[in-house]
């Protein structure tokens, strides 16, 4: 279980002493946190989520991420909002890292989405991308395409000991994406890590949004792209057509593509393709023995990779030609 860091009852007692949120009945560790130690924790007045924020997440950007949930849930998203402490504070210590507290969210996640799943999907993603339009805090993606060739640099040399072959083919692809990635597309706050675990339903409803602890500021169609990638490849890495046109249609049905987007897409999906291709190598070369999670194996997006270097136009994704 990905639980990094322990949590005592006199501890989290204490923590909980802060808020107007009852006393502890029970708590357990949630075992699909990856980035963070993530409690689930059951007061008297009901059910939270507890976050101990782990070394790879920087303190500086917490009041963004926090601050951006709340943003987008008072303006119709639905995700978590971060609890406040009776002083009005939502950020705190709690053994030795900080923490914060945030409410339940009913719903869970799909393992097999369905084509109606992706439309459900698109809508959401268009309208949390609205909702933060008026958001003024910034966060620059450092896992957009500036910070591809030097994470790749750190991997370069064992790329080959994950897929022969991987370290041509993943240089060759950025200095494809260098010369031809696409410069002022429309863009603001996009969630960047929107894959099937981050996205709940209840009874065919999406029910929510959660895990912002790689929003940043980027283009838009450049999220859709990552949607594109982790929602609509099957098990034997082929692409579901009636899947991306669904995406794309529900996204399309709430703000409308500009056809600088659309012409954009092939490009957007190779780059997201890269992007996590990239962090899952990185991640699986420098397991430690002991980890707590093991890594998303890489193969996978190499697999995605190669379909889009073979795509001239967003109508193979299922919404029509470019305009």
């Amino acid at each position: 279980m990905a639980v990094y860091t322990e949590v005592t009852d006199d501890d989290l007692s204490a923590f909980l002493a802060r808020y107007d949120a009852g006393s502890l009945v029970a708590y357990k560790g949630i075992a699909e946190g990856v980035e963070n130690t993530n409690y689930l924790v059951q007061t008297t007045a009901g059910r939270f989520i507890l976050t101990l924020y782990e070394k790879r997440v920087a303190p500086t950007d917490l009041p963004f991420f926090l601050g951006l949930m709340e943003h987008v849930a008072e303006r119709g998203v639905s995700c978590p909002r971060p609890v406040h402490a009776r002083d009005g504070t939502v950020l705190s210590q709690l053994a030795g890292r900080s923490a914060a507290m945030v409410t339940f969210l009913d719903g869970f996640s799909v393992r097999k989405p369905r084509a109606d799943h992706c439309l459900k999907l698109g809508r959401a993603l268009a309208q949390f991308h609205l909702a933060a339009a008026d958001f003024e805090l910034k966060r620059f993606n450092a896992l957009g395409e500036t910070g591809w060739r030097p994470l790749f640099k750190k991997i370069e040399d064992r790329a080959d000991d994950i897929v022969p072959g991987l370290q041509a083919l993943i240089g060759a692809e950025l200095d494809g994406l260098d010369a031809n990635w696409p410069r002022g597309l429309p863009g603001g706050i996009i969630h960047a890590d929107l894959f099937p675990d981050n996205v709940f339903f209840l009874d065919d409803r999406l029910s929510g949004l959660i895990d912002f602890y790689f929003a940043c500021n980027d283009a838009f169609a450049y999220d859709i792209a990552i949607c594109l990638n982790a929602w609509c490849f099957e098990p034997d890495y082929a692409f579901n057509l009636t899947k991306g046109r669904a995406l794309l249609e529900g996204y399309d049905s709430i703000r409308t593509l500009e056809p600088a987007e659309r012409q954009a897409m092939p490009i957007l999906a190779r780059g997201a393709a890269v992007r996590f291709l990239l962090t899952r190598s990185y991640d699986w070369l420098n397991r430690p023995p002991n980890a707590l999670v093991t890594p998303h194996n890489p193969f996978d997006y190499v697999r995605r990779l190669r379909f889009h270097q073979s795509i001239r136009s967003i109508a193979a994704y299922g919404l029509g030609d470019a305009a």
